[in-house]
């Protein structure tokens, strides 16, 4: 249900900016939006979409934002002038508006989802075009010449961006071994400060407006900044931004090899892999962090969102992510196999579980609830299935799970505290076999619970498993 008094601020606001006497139609709220909202509209006949901080949120809460949403919308306009496909910014809102804080963009059109992308036969002429369409585009940006605006951004050298990862990672209260150790791997692997370019900062597939003859539109600029150009490239071959197509490093649609030499077509510079190897496992272990993040802002403040939740479980993922990315550089002695394999059904008699119970709401919200629902209110449904089935897992198998972990520990002489800090530090070697296969069992383990369907479970079991 969309708030009356939202839609009547919404008309006064377009009624003033965009012309009297127009009808504001087609008002919805875009799914997603954990970190930022999206509304669809039209007024007068043209779209456009509203982006503006979610309601529990001040401009002042960053946790995951990089600038206030004034600067974006001078960035964005910069980068159009600059021959970057970005929308155009038709508006810019007021506190006397009353819609908080925000701007209104021309909508682009095509589609951002990228399961309705990638793999798609009705989207495949496009999508064989995204390689150079985005290295073309990330060149752009890069090549953006630095002015009063962009000296207005901040600045981080890796090291310290290293150093603000951590700090949020302690404040949250993290203890995730395989995390220890990459923020131990990137402090040691940290390449000297780069000069300053802008880079977009979440360039990847769903911040991408896609229509049949590929990008159409450069979305979601929230987190754009002065850095790296190669924390850019990087970041879109983050494991978890390929969407279900693990083996495609960029984007889901391309080789990493493919597009980083689309990349020096495109802008004249040579990538350096051993940079390109540090961002992409620090966007990965970003990665981690952010869904953090998104649970410690639920718990904290004003915004109960059910997705940041939902978020806040996908830390597993990076566990395999970063596992996987780790064995590449490990000896070739420490990729021996596993025995371990997904829990069978339990089979229950006597009284109900909580395991039925969690499967019987599931249940009622796929066949009885979201059919109804349409918008975000439908995608919200979703999430909250998401949740019951992570939440029915880790009944089910949960306490297996946390014996045999205090078992391998028990093994190896560390209780988890000691391990992790042992890696932190670099007192306990990764390399020893043992402690390997914890975190790979663990990484395992916990992401069956959280996101069995996610890509890279399949990955690391046909490449862990006995043949």
């Amino acid at each position: 249900m969309i708030d009356e008094t939202f839609q009547e601020k919404l008309a006064e606001y377009c009624s003033k900016t965009f012309g009297a006497g127009g009808e504001l139609a087609d008002v919805q709220r875009l799914s997603g939006g954990a970190s930022m909202e999206s509304w669809a509209f039209s007024y007068r006949g043209e779209d456009y979409v509203l982006r503006r901080l979610p309601y529990g949120l001040s401009p002042d809460d960053d946790g995951l934002r990089g600038v206030p949403l004034a600067t974006q919308a001078d960035v964005i306009d910069l980068a159009r002038s600059a021959g970057v496909t970005a929308p155009e910014v038709r508006g810019r809102l007021e506190p006397d508006d009353g819609l908080g804080d925000g701007f209104i963009m021309t909508k682009a059109e095509g589609e951002t989802l990228p399961h309705k992308i990638l793999g798609n036969p009705e989207y495949a002429a496009a999508e064989s075009r995204l390689t150079a369409q985005c290295a073309r585009e990330l060149a752009a940006i890069h090549q953006i010449k630095m002015n009063p605006l962009l000296q207005s951004l901040e600045y981080f050298s890796p090291a310290e961006l290293i150093r603000v990862q951590k700090e949020k990672y302690h404040e949250i209260g993290g203890q995730i071994p395989i995390y220890e150790f990459a923020f131990h791997w990137l402090e040691q692997n940290a390449p000297d400060a780069s000069d300053q370019y802008l880079v977009h900062g979440d360039f990847r597939m769903g911040n991408l407006m896609i229509d049949r003859q590929g990008l159409s539109a450069v979305l979601d600029w929230e987190l754009v900044r002065l850095g790296d150009p190669v924390q850019d490239l990087a970041y879109l071959c983050t494991p978890s931004w390929r969407f279900g197509h693990y083996e495609k490093e960029a984007g889901g649609f391309d080789s990493a090899e493919s597009f980083l030499a689309a990349y020096a077509d495109a802008s004249g510079a040579e990538v350096d892999p051993d940079r390109f190897r540090f961002w992409l496992v620090y966007s990965t272990l970003w990665w981690g962090v952010a869904c953090m993040v998104m649970g410690q802002i639920w718990r904290s403040h004003g915004d109960r969102s059910l997705e940041r939740t939902v978020i806040g479980r996908r830390v597993s993922e990076v566990e395999i992510d970063l596992a996987l990315l780790f064995e590449e550089i490990m000896p070739d002695a420490l990729s021996t196999s596993l025995d371990w394999s997904v829990p069978d059904q339990q089979n229950v008699t006597g009284e109900t579980s909580y395991g039925e119970l969690l499967t019987a709401l599931d249940e009622w919200n796929a066949k009885q609830v979201l059919p109804g629902l349409k918008g975000h209110d439908k995608f919200q449904s979703r999430v909250a299935g998401n949740a019951l089935g992570i939440a029915r897992r880790q009944a089910e198998w949960g306490t297996g799970y946390r014996d045999a972990a205090g078992a391998r520990l028990a093994a190896i002489g560390y209780d988890h505290r000691q391990l992790c800090q042992g890696l932190s530090q670099g007192d306990i070697e990764i390399t020893n076999s043992a402690v390997w296969d914890h975190l790979r069992l663990s990484a395992l383990e916990r992401l069956s619970i959280d996101q069995p369907k996610y890509a890279g479970l399949k990955v690391a079991l046909n490449k862990w498993s006995p043949s």
